[in-house]
């Protein structure tokens, strides 16, 4: 039985060769990606989704994160103007961390040493995706692209260059923050916001 240190630590081993790294290709690929203790518990591996060039990128957490809760980013991306088939959806790790609550799988965030893991899957959807703006969604996905200090409660909604991820990256909050808000007006509140950080991603896009 494999354990941790068995593991390679690192997707890279697992990536097809650069001249057959379509996002089809990457795709079935990442579906044997043993690189990190996740694939232990994972039900599936949930590579991103959306077109080849497209003109946004947003990258949140994990599965089961935003899939659950997919309505509000697209309904924001609607209200917006943004053209939802113009957008490709990933998350920086690509199976679902949980730990067991009776019958419940309950969310846990990945560790450092498993985001590091994934990298290399991000990094090549960024190659061929190669959005013209990448929208990082909470805390997680904000550090892990632009470093630990990042913080997405001060720096929000302000487009940010010279990058190598994006002509421009934005960092808003996660959805599903919203959804936790803990009364309405809050919620309300916080989804004005974070249709207002979207906003920003339109004009960049104009």
């Amino acid at each position: 039985m494999l354990t941790d240190q068995d593991l390679p630590w690192d997707a890279t081993l697992f990536l097809p060769p650069d001249q057959e790294r379509t996002l089809d290709v990457l795709r079935e690929a990442a579906r044997s990606c043993r690189a990190c203790d996740l694939f232990f518990s994972g039900t599936q591996t949930v590579f991103g989704e959306g077109p080849e060039r497209a003109d946004v990128m947003m990258i949140g957490e994990q599965p089961g994160d935003m899939e659950d809760r997919a309505g509000q980013p697209f309904e924001a991306l609607d209200e917006v103007g943004i053209d939802r088939s113009r957008v490709y959806v990933t998350n920086v790790v690509k199976h679902f961390k949980w730990v067991a609550r009776g019958k419940r799988r309950i969310h846990s965030k990945p560790n450092a040493r498993e985001i590091r893991a994934c990298r290399p899957w991000l990094d090549a959807e960024l190659e061929d995706v190669q959005p013209r703006v990448v929208v990082l969604l909470g805390a997680t996905a904000a550090q892990a692209l632009l470093g630990g200090k990042f913080r997405v409660t001060q720096e929000r909604g302000k487009p940010l260059e010279d990058t190598s991820l994006a002509p421009y990256v934005v960092a808003t909050v996660h959805p599903a923050s919203i959804l936790r808000a803990p009364d309405p007006e809050t919620r309300e509140s916080e989804g004005r916001a974070f249709v207002e950080d979207l906003r920003t991603v339109k004009r960049l896009l104009e």
